[in-house]
C-alpha cells in the first residue's frame, strides 16, 4: 500500500470510522491481499475466538406472484400465469415440520408482492404457524414487502409492523435493498420502494424492538461510489438505531432475467466479491457480523471470504427459489459447511438469529489467550 492507504488502514486497525471517501480509496486502490489482511484483522479484533457461526434455517416463499416486475428477477410470476402460486397452508406446515425434524427453528419467509394478500393474511399465517410450532422464529417480509402491504392497506408502515409483530413476526430480512441509490433503483426496479422508504421500514422496525439484517445486491448498473454510498446509509442507520444484526452481499445473477439479457449476461468475478466484502468489513465498524453468501458464490469462495472479514457462514437454508431461478444454486449440507469452516482454520458453531451460540460443543479460547 502507498502512504495514503497505509494511513487509512491504520485508522481502521484502531477501530476508527473511515469516511466514505477513504473507503472508496481502499476499495479502488488497495491490492487485494493487503485489503483482505486488513479486513481479517478487523474480524479478529471483533471476534477474537476462532469461531465461525452458521444457522440451521429454511427459506419459504409463500407466493411468487409479484407486481413489481424487477428486471433482475427470474423468480416472480404475474397473477394468472400458469406457474404462479400461493402455497397452501398444509404445504407450509410440511416445510416447517421438515425444518424442526432437523433441529432448525428459523424460517426466512419472503416472496412476491402479491396484489391481493394483505397484512391480515400474513398476520393470520404467522399466528397459525406460531400456534402449531411453538418457539418458531419467523424472519419475514423484507422492507419492500412491508411497504407494499402499507400501500395495499392504505396505512402507515409502522401500523403494518405493529400488527405483524404481535402476530408472530420476530425479525425482518434485509432483502430488496439491492443498491440504496434511487438512480439505480429507477433503472432496475422502478416499481419497488425507494431507498428512503427501505430505510424507513428498518428504522420503524428497530424503534418497535425488531432486529433486522442488512444486504446488498451488486453487479448491475451501479458505480463504485454508489456501492460505498449504500454502505454509508446502512452504517448511518446502524449508528442511529443499532438494530442490524449483520451485513451480507451477493452479486446479481443474470441468467434468465431481462436485465441480464440487456447487460450481456455479464457476471462479476469472485475477486470483486472479496474486494467488496473486505471493504465492507473495514468500513462497517458498527456492524458486529458479516455473513458469507455461499448460495451465490459457492462454498469455496465463501470459505475464502472467511479470511476477508467474514465471521458467519449464513444459513443452511434447505431450500432456495429466488437466485436458483436465475440458474445459481449452491445449497450445502451441514457437514460440508462445517468441513469448509474447519479447513479455513476456524471452529464451526451453530447459532440462533441473534448470534447466540446454541451448540453444545465447547467454545475455543480467544486467540492469544493463555492456556
Amino acid at each position: 500500500m502507498d502512504r495514503s492507504l497505509q494511513a487509512i488502514a491504520a485508522r481502521a486497525e484502531e477501530g476508527l470510522p473511515l469516511s466514505p471517501e477513504e473507503a472508496l480509496l481502499l476499495y479502488r486502490r488497495a491490492d487485494l491481499a493487503s485489503l483482505g489482511a486488513l479486513a481479517d484483522g478487523v474480524r479478529s479484533r471483533l471476534h477474537p475466538a476462532p469461531v465461525v457461526t452458521y444457522i440451521l434455517d429454511r427459506n419459504v416463499n409463500p407466493t411468487n406472484v409479484c407486481v413489481t416486475d424487477c428486471s433482475f428477477c427470474a423468480f416472480y410470476r404475474r397473477s394468472g400465469d400458469g406457474e404462479a402460486y400461493v402455497l397452501p397452508r398444509e404445504v407450509l406446515y410440511g416445510k416447517v415440520e421438515e425444518l424442526r425434524a432437523l433441529g432448525g427453528n428459523l424460517v426466512l419467509m419472503q416472496g412476491g408482492h402479491h396484489p391481493h394478500l394483505r397484512t391480515d393474511w400474513y398476520a393470520e399465517l404467522f399466528r397459525d404457524l406460531k400456534s402449531r410450532f411453538p418457539g418458531l422464529h419467523i424472519h419475514g417480509l423484507s422492507p419492500p414487502e412491508i411497504h407494499h402491504l402499507s400501500r395495499l392497506d392504505k396505512s402507515s408502515v409502522r401500523s403494518v409492523i405493529e400488527r405483524l409483530k404481535p402476530a408472530g413476526l420476530d425479525s425482518i430480512p434485509g432483502g430488496g435493498a439491492e443498491i440504496l441509490v434511487d438512480r439505480v433503483r429507477r433503472e432496475i426496479s422502478p416499481k419497488k420502494c425507494s431507498s428512503a422508504e427501505w430505510l424507513e421500514v428498518m428504522r420503524e422496525a428497530h424503534s418497535l424492538g425488531l432486529r433486522t439484517t442488512a444486504t446488498m445486491m451488486y453487479g448491475t448498473v451501479e458505480t463504485d461510489e454508489e456501492r460505498i454510498l449504500h454502505l454509508s446509509l446502512l452504517r448511518d442507520l446502524q449508528a442511529e438505531t443499532g438494530g442490524f444484526t449483520m451485513f451480507a452481499a451477493w452479486n446479481f445473477q443474470p441468467h434468465g432475467t431481462p436485465l441480464g439479457e440487456r447487460l450481456g449476461n455479464r457476471k462479476t468475478t469472485p475477486a470483486e466479491y472479496f474486494r467488496l466484502i473486505a471493504t465492507a468489513r473495514v468500513f462497517l465498524h458498527n456492524f458486529e457480523n458479516l455473513q458469507a453468501s455461499y448460495v451465490t458464490q459457492g462454498i469455496k469462495a465463501a470459505q475464502l471470504s472467511l479470511r476477508y472479514g467474514v465471521n458467519d457462514f449464513g444459513g443452511t437454508m434447505m431450500e432456495e427459489n429466488v437466485v436458483s431461478a436465475a440458474g445459481c444454486l449452491h445449497l450445502t449440507e451441514i457437514q460440508e459447511i462445517e468441513r469448509a469452516i474447519e479447513a479455513a482454520a476456524f471452529v464451526p458453531r451453530r447459532r440462533d438469529f441473534f448470534y447466540r451460540i446454541v451448540d453444545d460443543r465447547p467454545l475455543p479460547a480467544p486467540a492469544g489467550a493463555a492456556a
